[in-house]
């Protein structure tokens, strides 16, 4: 791993810094202030609302070094001390963001130097990662249906890597780690490249996690199975994938012309998310699911609002989700056409993993959405 680190220059190196300074501050300040530092920040804002969800709570109390569980929303009302509920805050959301935006910068100098850059067999071996985060989602879904104390849960604290922000960290950190082994592995010439053991380490990943969830639909009556829900999704993403591809290329090839079938592959993730999302809302009834409420913002609108303007008897006949696939097809054509060679001939890092993010954007919850569905929960 020498060759590697040597690779590494100056502003990784300061970025780096600046993340071990950061970290010090925090444990510093908490070690030296804990009521001020670690109760009224570091835990309100992110460790108490993930214990609380964690562990099937309405809220969590911080007070005198102890936490209390409450499931009351009277008494969390009523309660001293530092007060957490499951969800998101104005001061967690400004600083997972700022999080996001700083690791971004992190992973596109790391992948600067390492010299990746424009490969789409890179992206490719990323793509069962993106699958990976959906599926491990699910797993968390699966702990909150059968309850804490089933057998099949995940236990709490081991339960928080699963509850998001925290999951996004859990899998960015095992996407990186497998990237630097198979670049040592590349480096040491155990390899040609450092693409397929990281597509392995991906899909062995992304196997256990499906593995789990098989054994929980042996083992919990809870849990179900519905088949026609992947094949409808998965069949349904394909057919229009392949659709918008020709079209794109007899009508607009330039469309295509930047990613190729990278660009494929973004599309039917975001068409994934679409069918997904249409076949939980407007057809949950027709194979037994559990009622579904829209996620998205835009989804939400376009759910509630179709209804208004199409007649009746379209809106009993296929419900009012459907304009979202359409949606998200354009969108994701839209996006890719944006990605031409010159974004890649001027900044192929940055390029490469803004590309991968975008996929990740649908095809993650899309993942998440239609493996919900199929387990019934």
């Amino acid at each position: 791993m020498e060759e590697l680190y040597e690779r590494i220059d100056e502003p990784f190196r300061a970025w780096l810094a600046a993340l071990v300074g950061i970290v010090s501050i925090l444990v510093v300040g908490a070690l030296a202030f804990p009521r001020q530092v670690y109760d009224g920040f570091i835990w309100k804002y992110f460790w108490g609302p993930v214990a609380a969800d964690g562990q099937g709570a309405t809220c969590a109390v911080r007070e005198g070094g102890e936490t209390t569980l409450l499931t009351s929303t009277t008494e969390c009302a009523q309660a001293t001390g530092y007060v957490a509920e499951p969800g998101y805050t104005t001061v967690s959301t400004i600083s997972y963001a700022l999080i996001l935006i700083f690791m971004l910068v992190g992973v596109v100098l790391l992948l600067h130097r390492l010299e990746i850059g424009y490969d789409p067999a890179f992206f490719f071996a990323l793509f069962p990662f993106v699958l990976f985060g959906g599926a491990l989602r699910t797993v968390e879904d699966v702990g909150i249906t059968l309850g804490p104390e089933a057998a099949a849960t995940v236990p709490y604290p081991w339960s928080a890597a699963l509850i998001s922000p925290f999951i996004y960290f859990t899998v960015f950190f095992l996407t990186l780690a497998a990237l630097l082994v198979s670049i040592g592995l590349s480096e040491r010439g155990l390899v040609d490249r450092f693409q397929p053991p990281l597509a392995v380490a991906g899909s062995a990943l992304l196997a256990i996690t499906l593995a789990y969830l098989g054994w929980v639909i042996q083992v919990s009556d809870a849990i179900t199975f519905n088949v026609w829900v992947p094949v409808i999704t998965l069949v349904g993403a394909t057919i229009l994938t392949a659709a918008a591809w020709w079209a794109t290329e007899r009508f607009a090839p330039s469309v295509n012309a930047g990613t190729g079938l990278m660009g494929a592959l973004v599309i039917w993730g975001h068409n994934v998310d679409g069918v997904a999302n249409v076949l939980s809302l407007d057809w949950n009834h027709v194979f037994g699911l559990p009622d579904y409420g829209p996620k998205h913002v835009v989804n939400g609108f376009i759910y509630n609002n179709t209804g208004t303007v199409q007649p009746q008897w379209l809106t009993d006949a296929i419900g009012t989700a459907w304009p979202f696939i359409f949606l998200k097809l354009g969108a994701a054509v839209f996006v890719v056409w944006i990605f031409d060679d010159r974004i890649f001939e001027e900044s192929p890092a940055y390029a490469m993993l803004l590309l991968i993010t975008v996929l990740a954007v649908g095809l993650g919850p899309g993942t998440r959405d239609f493996l919900r569905a199929t387990l019934g929960i």
